[in-house]
């Protein structure tokens, strides 16, 4: 145990708080092992991170363009797609012996195929459950704009950087440098944009997205009927009901900043993250401001749960209280049903566990 949480606990605190450790990673970000203990492991730059039915967690390994699988039950390690090259290759073939190219966020639907955003290469693939082969279902592997009302695969993404998928297997994506959010239909591969219609705008409290501003559309999210989203260039959290596509300003304005507050009365810096736990709170990563803040969506209120501000970047903190610990540029975030979340601490190169000491 840490020697700042038994300092911690001996004042006698008794209420709930968060303590921070490291659950994969060394710091260091040269390819290193393919299979092996999480915490021996390199793991250069990891952006997102997703819990899979059985509580497996996966991460994508941007800077050495991968996706690993971190065993829920032994904490062994193991890459499960790309052979560790960047480039663009593979489809057809075993995941793991694909090129990728920066891949941002992965997540799974429920027969438990695989989906991920690669970035650099503008594309979603997708790896089959049952032969781990790879496929592009969305993007032609070139950056721009073009393809809606037809296939996906014929489509062009701009720098996408999320993606989410709704009950019924339909794929929303964070065409972030189109400043859209995109979504192809499981159905018929058929691509539309959803929200945003190409302008540096932030969107309208109450209004349909479709066709309106959507002003850099970061991170994805879906529970329900619900599409959670955070915007990079507009400091903010919304949410847009997937019947209605209606949009509703949580927390945050355009303006960054770094504070707790209410509603337009808190600021962020560049959030790059966006889950909801099982208490129907909202966590957020900060990015650039080296925290996770936490958004309760009825009230609005935003406050900070693990990071000690943009002025303490850095790495540190293990073994102690969540507040007081170092991060360095986090990008993904995702929550088990106990509370658990689990941050990719990009430039730390290494894969942070926060959770509750009572």
């Amino acid at each position: 145990m840490g020697l700042l949480l038994l300092a911690f606990l001996a004042n006698g605190i008794q209420a709930e708080q968060l303590v921070i450790d490291t659950l994969a990673g060394t710091g260091q970000a040269e390819l290193g092992l393919f299979e092996g203990a999480a915490k021996l492991a390199n793991v250069a730059q990891p952006f997102g991170v997703e819990l899979d039915a059985k509580g497996h967690l996966y991460i994508t390994e941007v800077g050495n363009h991968r996706i690993l699988k971190v065993d829920a039950n032994s904490g062994k390690l193991s890459t499960v797609a790309g052979n560790g090259e960047k480039g663009y290759s593979g489809d057809g073939g075993l995941a793991t012996k694909a090129r990728l190219n920066e891949p941002y966020e992965v997540r799974f639907d429920r027969e438990g195929n695989m989906y991920f955003v690669e970035m650099a290469n503008a594309v979603i693939r997708y790896v089959d459950a049952k032969s781990g082969t790879i496929s592009t279902v969305c993007g032609t592997g070139e950056h721009g704009y073009c393809g809606d009302g037809g296939p996906a695969t014929k489509a062009m993404l701009q720098k996408p950087h999320s993606l989410a998928l709704d009950s019924e297997g339909n794929i929303y994506i964070a065409d972030i440098g189109n400043h859209r959010i995109r979504r192809v239909d499981h159905k018929t591969g058929v691509i539309e944009s959803v929200a945003g219609n190409g302008e540096r705008q932030p969107p309208i409290d109450g209004s349909r997205a479709t066709g309106k501003p959507m002003l850099g559309p970061r991170a994805l999210h879906i529970v329900g009927d619900t599409l959670w989203i955070a915007l990079r260039e507009g400091h903010s959290v919304w949410k847009m009901d997937l019947g209605t596509r209606r949009m509703s300003h949580i927390a945050g304005v355009a303006e960054r900043g770094n504070r707790d507050g209410v509603g337009k009365g808190a600021r962020f810096n560049g959030p790059k993250g966006i889950v909801q736990g099982a208490d129907g709170m909202v966590y957020v990563v900060d990015t650039e401001n080296q925290t996770i803040r936490k958004v309760d969506p009825r009230s609005g209120e935003v406050t900070t749960v693990a990071g000690g501000g943009p002025t303490t970047r850095g790495f540190g903190g293990d073994g102690g209280p969540a507040l007081e610990s170092k991060l360095n540029r986090p990008h993904g975030i995702t929550i088990d049903k106990n509370g658990t979340f689990y941050i990719g601490d990009t430039l730390n190169h290494r894969v942070r566990r926060v959770r509750s000491w009572k």
